[in-house]
């Protein structure tokens, strides 16, 4: 029983502890994710094919890049999931500009992807965002409404589908990325933003778009 307490002891506040105060003083400095937050899993798709475009935007090594505010956050989420024994993949971090740029010439269509040139341009190229989904202790996929880019109703942000497993844990995420101070996005389950995102990007640029408040437990 002593072991069992003093591992949990290990999972919990301390380590946490020790995370947070690794990060830079500044909320505004860039961090790499696999440096700050390793326990995080990272699988940037469009350093792979498996996205909208079939094909790499990124560079292969291509590094998930935040802000430190916003690693904190991730940080914090990561620690809540841990209760449950799972945690986050994160599908996408920091995005350039040019990326987007391809990407909306793929799928120009507001509801999905944004236009570079238009208002603040996508979160992800700030450095307030994130693509994120659950995996288990294994890092195993759980089951989700749908893949990464998926375009078509399933990835709503409210899950409307039958199976059980899915919904929870949809809820899991979505309640956990709210505790940890995220909105989420209306046609993308996946997508999530710092609540404080606009401390970050120029206010003659800020514009809510159509991020939304998510559901907190408490």
């Amino acid at each position: 029983m002593a072991l069992i307490i003093f591992a949990t002891f290990l999972l919990g506040p301390p380590v946490l502890s020790a995370q947070i105060s690794a990060l830079p003083t500044s909320d505004f400095a860039w961090v790499d994710l696999t440096t700050i937050a390793p326990a995080i899993r990272i699988e940037l798709r469009y350093a792979t094919s498996e996205n909208i475009a079939h094909r790499p935007l990124y560079p292969s090594r291509m590094q998930p890049l935040i802000r430190a505010g916003v690693a904190r956050r991730l940080i914090t989420a990561q620690a809540i999931l841990r209760r449950y024994n799972c945690g986050l993949k994160i599908w996408d971090a920091y995005r350039p500009r040019d990326a987007q740029a391809q990407l909306w010439r793929l799928a120009p269509r507001n509801d999905y992807v944004v236009n570079p040139h238009g208002g603040s341009g996508s979160f992800h190229s700030w450095g307030v965002a994130v693509d994120a989904t659950l995996v288990d202790d294994w890092g195993r996929p759980l089951s989700m409404p749908t893949d990464f880019d998926d375009f078509t109703p399933a990835a709503m942000l409210r899950y409307t589908g039958r199976d059980p497993l899915v919904r929870n844990h949809l809820y899991l995420l979505q309640t956990t990325m709210a505790d940890a101070g995220f909105y989420g996005l209306r046609t993308e389950w996946w997508h999530f933003t710092t609540s404080d995102w606009k401390r970050y990007v120029p206010e003659r640029l800020a514009k809510l778009s159509n991020a939304v408040v998510l559901a907190a437990t408490k």
